[in-house]
């Protein structure tokens, strides 16, 4: 199984024998997930791909409310885990947040761009 993380976008591929309607068999097949959902399944045999319509915006939508939800508990539990590496660490985490910003929102837009070719 091969995974990539792209901004808040998971993406990973699977393989599995399917059956396959122009082979008329089962035959390998690659399966490709945005997330947690099904995005292509391609025919190694044939090469038939069927593409399934996912509304990408929704998902990257879920993705950062998920994040933006799970900050303050994400923070406390650093902090009781370890106070001063999470007080040391805070001042470059601020500083370098409005580039990891920039960068995620690059990496979801080459997300965006990807699925909807």
């Amino acid at each position: 199984m091969h995974e990539e993380e792209v901004s808040n976008v998971k993406t990973h591929e699977m393989q599995a024998d399917l059956y396959c309607i122009q082979c008329r068999e089962e035959t390998p097949h690659v399966i490709q997930y945005i997330n947690e959902e099904i995005s292509t399944i391609t025919c190694r045999r044939c090469s038939r791909v069927v593409d399934i319509d996912i509304d990408i915006m929704n998902e990257l939508y879920d993705e950062v409310y998920q994040r933006i939800t799970t900050k303050p508990a994400r923070l406390s539990k650093e902090s009781r885990e370890d106070l001063s590496h999470f007080f040391f660490s805070l001042p470059s985490r601020v500083i370098s947040k409005p580039y990891r910003l920039f960068r995620d929102a690059n990496d979801t837009q080459k997300a965006i761009r990807r699925y909807r070719k």
